[in-house]
């Protein structure tokens, strides 16, 4: 007698990246609802049980979905532009997502940020609401609302990262709903309250699927001047979110550590724990690392982020102390995108240079920094992030037959040095197929670049910035912008 079951993938290496990182080659796994019930060989899943669909992953890697674990929502809509110049970037950023974003924005750059990811087999991803130094959309939860909609629509897992604006960032916000557009100051009252109602309407939405996290920007006194000023708001905001974050159940994480503000963050402000995430960790000092150890605080490294030029993260050092690291993409703006297995080679390449040794991080790891590790930082390790009975299927089938990945062997060196976005053929979230043989099942991809087109042209009209999608005057020719 079989079982019946609803998905069977079949034949497929299947890379379970479970406690034993077991590598199974014409292996099987075995899906019911929206989790694995059995993982093994291919002949004994089909003794087992009968599918109502089955997928022959032949000559296919099948793993669990790769997880992004640091980018921005919003920064699709401004790729490249200022290019050469990030300091105009980040500056079009507070314009943008302050005073030239609608619901149509917010809602377009989801769906393309969640297709995006979805066809690059990112089957989770986080997204602080807002960036460009924690400029964050939070007059009004109806933008956050409209971001959560695309995703739950795309059927992608994510994480959203709300919080308020730094201290000292803008206060004035605009509002497109009216012609004219109406404009307000916004109080840290308001922010607050915004944010308290995007975590009661979207957290645990879709199915599970959309999870709200808390966020605050970086306190770094040492680095930035004006921080020394505006102590006190930092603390606030501390109090204020962290512990909401903890009322909650909330996950907390932060984007722009560097040397002494994990150690301050610990000592002055009480952030870090093992339900925190902290990104990008540049130039970290022995104090930062060690508080980060004895808190059991998670770390995330963008390796392909501008942060990265300007220092290092200590990947391996970390790793060596015992603290879980993972990969992040840093969004999909000014210049990178959501395509994970370019940034585990630049994280290889990024820390072999530096040491000038080609045997630092091993090919398993940064797979791991993908996966497990990477829902150990987001604290959804016992449900994603391996290839286990009992965890969510999420899955993705990676095509191995093709003239870059060949010859047929070393299936882990294949996924980490030579796959990339456009090799991923099917990627399954929940247990529901999103894409199968490269075809979007889930939603109209056409559709969701239209829109995107039309939001950004709107955008560019508000802001006044189009003059920033020009090529600058040093584009060719020359070493330097």
């Amino acid at each position: 007698m079989t079982e019946n079951i609803d998905l069977l993938i079949e034949h497929g290496t299947v890379i379970t990246v479970d406690a034993q990182r077991r590598v199974i080659e014409d292996g099987a796994v075995a899906i019911k609802a929206d989790r694995i019930v059995a993982v093994g060989s291919t002949a004994e899943l089909r003794a087992r049980y009968t599918a109502a669909k089955t997928i022959n992953a032949h000559r296919k890697a099948v793993l669990p979905g790769l997880i992004d674990s640091h980018a921005h929502a919003g920064h699709g809509m401004l790729r490249t532009m200022g290019a050469g110049d990030p300091g105009a970037w980040m500056d079009a950023c507070a314009v943008i997502y302050t005073s030239a974003s609608d619901e149509q924005f917010w809602r377009a750059e989801s769906a393309m940020t969640s297709l995006e990811r979805l066809k690059a087999g990112v089957t989770t991803g986080v997204s602080l609401f807002g960036g460009g130094d924690s400029i964050m959309r939070v007059d009004d939860p109806k933008y956050a609302k409209a971001h959560c909609d695309a995703v739950a629509r795309a059927g992608t897992r994510s994480v959203v990262a709300v919080g308020p604006t730094r201290p000292g960032g803008p206060k004035r916000y605009v509002d497109w709903a009216s012609e004219p557009p109406s404009s307000r100051d916004i109080d840290a009252a308001t922010m607050l309250d915004v944010c308290k109602t995007i975590i009661d309407d979207n957290h645990g939405r879709a199915d599970g699927r959309l999870n709200i996290a808390v966020t605050l920007a970086v306190f770094a006194p040492m680095h930035e001047p004006d921080h020394v000023q505006l102590r006190e708001e930092f603390q606030r905001q501390a109090r204020d979110y962290f512990s909401l974050a903890k009322e909650r159940g909330l996950t907390f994480t932060q984007d722009g550590h560097r040397t002494g503000t994990l150690a301050l963050a610990h000592s002055e402000l009480g952030l870090l724990g093992p339900s925190s995430f902290m990104s990008h960790s540049i130039d970290l000092s022995d104090q930062d690392i060690a508080v980060t150890r004895e808190t059991n605080t998670r770390i995330v490294h963008n390796p392909s982020a501008i942060m990265s030029i300007r220092g290092r993260c200590p990947v391996p050092e970390l790793i060596d102390a015992g603290v879980v690291v993972a990969i992040g993409s840093d969004g999909s703006a000014p210049d990178r995108g959501y395509d994970m297995f370019r940034h585990m080679s630049q994280c290889m390449h990024y820390q072999r240079r530096h040491f000038r040794d080609a045997g630092v991080l091993p090919h398993g790891k940064v797979l791991e920094m993908v996966t497990i590790d990477a829902a150990k930082a987001l604290s959804m390790d016992h449900d994603i992030g391996s290839l286990e009975v009992g965890k969510k299927a999420d899955i993705i089938l990676v095509d191995l037959f093709k003239p870059h990945m060949m010859p047929l062997n070393m299936p882990v060196y294949r996924v980490t040095c030579f796959a990339n976005a456009a090799d991923v053929s099917t990627t399954i979230v929940n247990g529901r197929i999103l894409m199968e043989d490269r075809q979007v099942l889930s939603v109209n991809e056409n559709e969701i670049l239209e829109e995107v087109n039309v939001a950004a042209e709107r955008m560019l009209d508000r802001s006044g910035l189009r003059h920033l999608t020009e090529s600058p005057a040093r584009l060719w020719g020359v070493s330097h912008y």
